[in-house]
Parts: C-alpha cells; structure tokens; sequence
C-alpha cells in the first residue's frame, strides 16, 4: 500500500507531576498474559480457568471459550489485592458509618419535635370508590392560614366525619404572628375537643397560623405545589375523605361542583350587592331539598356552612326561609 508521509513528528511528552499517581492494578495480569502468549496457551493467571491448548498447525480449530463468571472472580481478586482498593473500600465503610450516625441523630431531632418517625407516606390507606382514581397513601397535609380567616371548615369536616374519617389537626403558630386572636384560639379549643379515632382511616393535617393573604395547603412532601382556597381544601379532603362524602361518581357531581363555585365567589364578594346575588343563586340550588346534595349531607353543604360562618356580614335577615332552616339542619352536623 501506498506509504503516508508523518505528518506530525514525534514529540517528548513531559507528565506533570501535580496529579496523584495510581499503581496500575493489572500489571500482574497483563505479565501473565504475556508469559502465557510466549508459551503459546491461552490461559488465565494460577490455572484457574480451563485452558485448551492453541495449535499453531490446525487453524480450523474452534477458539478457546472463557469462563466469565472465573474472570470476573479473577478481576475481583486482583482489584481486592491492591493497597488502594482496600483503602477505598475503608473509606466507604467510614462514609456509610457517618451516614447512620446522621441518620440517627435526624431521628432523635425528629422525636424532640414532636414530629412523626415514619416516612412521607405513612396515613392510613383508606380502600374505596374514588372517582376511579389510583387509591394512594395519603401524605400529611399542611394548612397555612391567617387567624382573620379562619379555616372552619376543618372543623365542620372533622365533625361530620368523626365515625367515619379521622382528620388529625395539630396547630402552630408562625413567626410571622404576634397574637392569633381569641377566635383562632376558640377555634384550636374545638379541634382538640373532638377526639381522634386510630381505628378508622385517617389524615393528618399541620395547622400553621401565618400571615399569608389565602389560606393555601400543601399536599405534596416533596415540591412546593401549594392548593389556595379553602373551598378547594374541601375538594381535595372531600376526595382523599370517606366514600360517603365522595362525589365524582354522583349523578350530582356538576351540581356539588357548581355550589362550590358560589361559595368560592361569595368569599370574594365586596359590595352587599354581590353577596345577595350568590345568596340568590345558593337558595335556587337548594329548592326545596333537604341539603344541597339531595337528602344527604355532602361537601356541598360544607362549603356553604363554612363560607356563610367566614361572612358574619350575612346575618340571618339575609337568607331566605329555606337557607335558614338547612342551616339549621348544616349545625347539627357540623357542630359550629
């Protein structure tokens, strides 16, 4: 063939000598793989591997076939033999060490808290209809509210819930607030009055009075994906909450969902022009029923009894006969 010129000439390459050098691990196999090419056997160091012999007069023999679980055993000798392997090996023992030791001491931070010592997902498992959603644990949920708005709701929910679904509350206060008020610590007085019951599904909710401008929760332990609103609250609870305050498999899924909605616009109303007009819509809806969802309590009733307790503009002269009387039936069950 034709011969190429060089076209870069040979140089002397100077290593530095600021980088730390690592003895070559498989010097004593590459020895052995050139003693054992001059003796004309392919063979693995110590004879542990079967060998067959290479003849050089008949080319049409088959080649010789290794042993790759011997040559890794092999492999794994030879790397275990070097100072510097075990010195990493002893280096990794020492790190796992620290990391129990760290763990341990998150344990001991945790329990001084007062916070739980089992993982993210850790609530009761509730089994049931859902919409035909994927049933999950469910994760501990935290609230953040303002002491001004308080979240009655939760209250209304673990009151109505109380044989069927335990919602776990616990408060705190943030930095942000000097003093919540005599409402918010009425309020915390009746959450700790209604019992909680390990027997039954449950949910544990973090309740942090803050100054923040909605009342937002947390659903998630691992991002930052906060729900604002308290009627949305009562969606999400109403969804993860027992099967009989479920409502995606109703056949008045739109008309619990269209309540909700008044009861959203109707915590933003500023003028009293505004409210009578959700007030008007929340008593067409209502009719002549017994609840908002039919003859049984639902979220729907939850939304509006809460709301109609955040307004104490709202006074009795203001709903019609027939809001008055279902607010009526609405206390007995929620309890506020």
């Amino acid at each position: 063939m034709y011969e190429l010129k060089t076209l870069l000439p040979q140089f002397d390459i100077k290593l530095p000598t600021c980088m730390y050098a690592l003895k070559n691990v498989s010097l004593s196999a590459d020895a052995c793989a050139r003693n054992n090419t001059s003796n004309g056997v392919d063979s693995i160091c110590n004879g542990n591997l079967a060998t067959t012999a290479t003849s050089t007069s008949n080319s049409s023999q088959p080649p010789c076939v290794l042993d790759l679980d011997i040559l890794s055993a092999q492999v794994q000798k030879i790397l275990k033999s070097s100072s510097e392997s075990k010195a990493i090996i002893v280096r990794q023992d020492k790190v796992l060490q620290q990391l129990n030791e760290l763990k341990a001491q998150l344990a001991g931070i945790r329990s001084t808290l007062g916070l739980c010592q089992k993982g993210p997902q850790h609530t009761n498992q509730y089994v049931g209809k859902n919409g035909g959603l994927r049933e999950e644990p469910l994760h501990d949920v935290v609230i953040n509210g303002h002491p001004n708005f308080i979240p009655y709701a939760l209250l209304a929910l673990k009151n109505a819930w109380k044989d069927l679904f335990t919602i776990d509350i616990k408060t705190f206060t943030h930095s942000t607030m000097a003093d919540i008020g005599p409402d918010a610590r009425e309020f915390e007085k009746k959450l700790a009055a209604v019992p909680v019951n390990e027997s039954i599904p449950k949910i544990n909710v973090t309740l942090i009075w803050k100054n923040c401008e909605h009342t937002e929760m947390i659903s998630s332990p691992t991002m930052y994906v906060p729900i604002y609103g308290e009627v949305n609250i009562i969606r999400y609870l109403g969804r993860v909450g027992p099967a009989e305050y479920r409502y995606e498999d109703s056949p008045l899924c739109n008309e619990i969902d269209a309540v909700l909605d008044i009861c959203y616009q109707l915590l933003r109303c500023t003028t009293a022009k505004s409210r009578a007009n959700m007030i008007r819509s929340l008593n067409n809806r209502l009719q002549k029923q017994k609840y908002f969802g039919g003859n049984e309590m639902s979220i729907a009733d939850i939304g509006v009894h809460t709301s109609l307790k955040r307004m104490p503009a709202i006074t009795e002269k203001d709903l019609t006969p027939a809001l008055n009387e279902w607010r009526k039936r609405a206390q007995l069950v929620t309890m506020i």
